[in-house]
């Protein structure tokens, strides 16, 4: 897989084109970002309660903070928005579904449209929002860069291969070193349908400068630092299904 060119800003560029039942450019994958706070700015106040279903705005009224609140919505305003266009509908008429769960088989696996090859995944995190759509399984995660302090007590978490490649880098180095492995690792995860539930440490996704394929999964990281004006201190990734699992 080539590397992916910088995503396209929502409500910079120009929606995507309508891909009715194939996916254009052999499948490769396209994405896009979202500053959740201009998203917002310029967003109907009617948008929520006419875009959104019942079950989107029962959790986006959960959100104890507001914050959370407003970037769960523009999330999800946002996905639609996309995969309206892509699919040549209406935002409000995605019919949102979930593939089975591949650790216990139950509806809470990849997030889903029914009766379209369209497949997509999205993350959030600070001020952004990262979105991919493929023609085969995709996962993206987006993370703020992290104080040391946090990176010493997660790292415990990783394979131990990545532990070792962290502990020989200087200390400075090693936040975006971390970051740049947290997010592959998140993004195949996300990517397999299992999200955390599946152990970390299990697989080696690299912490350095080029992203080690999983098995069939290719790794990919993606240049969201800075993409949007004030959008700096991020990093992101995305994991593509590239073949049969059981290639």
């Amino acid at each position: 897989m080539t590397p992916p060119p910088a995503p396209r800003i929502v409500g910079r560029d120009p929606l995507p084109t309508t891909v009715a039942d194939a996916w254009p450019q052999g499948g490769e994958p396209e994405t896009w970002l979202l500053s959740v706070s201009r998203y917002t700015a310029a967003m109907d106040a009617g948008a929520p309660g006419t875009i959104l279903d019942a079950e989107e705005r029962e959790r986006a009224s959960k959100f104890l903070r507001a914050e959370d609140r407003e970037r769960y919505t523009a999330a999800h305003l946002g996905l639609r928005e996309l995969l309206g266009a892509y699919l040549g509908m209406a935002p409000a008429d995605v019919p949102f579904t979930r593939e089975a769960c591949p650790g216990c088989g139950g509806p809470h696996g990849r997030p889903a449209v029914s009766g379209t090859p369209l497949h997509f995944n999205m993350s959030h995190a600070g001020d952004l929002v990262l979105f991919a759509f493929a023609g085969s399984p995709v996962g993206v995660d987006v993370e703020k860069l992290q104080p040391a302090s946090v990176v010493e007590q997660v790292a415990e978490s990783l394979h131990p291969k990545e532990r070792a490649e962290l502990d020989a880098l200087a200390a400075a180095d090693r936040p975006a070193a971390f970051a740049r492995c947290w997010t592959r690792k998140e993004a195949y995860l996300k990517g397999l349908g299992t999200g955390l539930s599946r152990d970390p440490a299990v697989n080696y996704v690299g912490t350095g400068l080029s992203a080690v394929p999983v098995g069939p999964w290719a790794m990919t990281d993606i240049p969201v630092d800075g993409a949007i004006s004030g959008s700096s201190g991020y990093a992101a990734a995305m994991a593509l299904l590239t073949s049969s699992p059981h290639a």
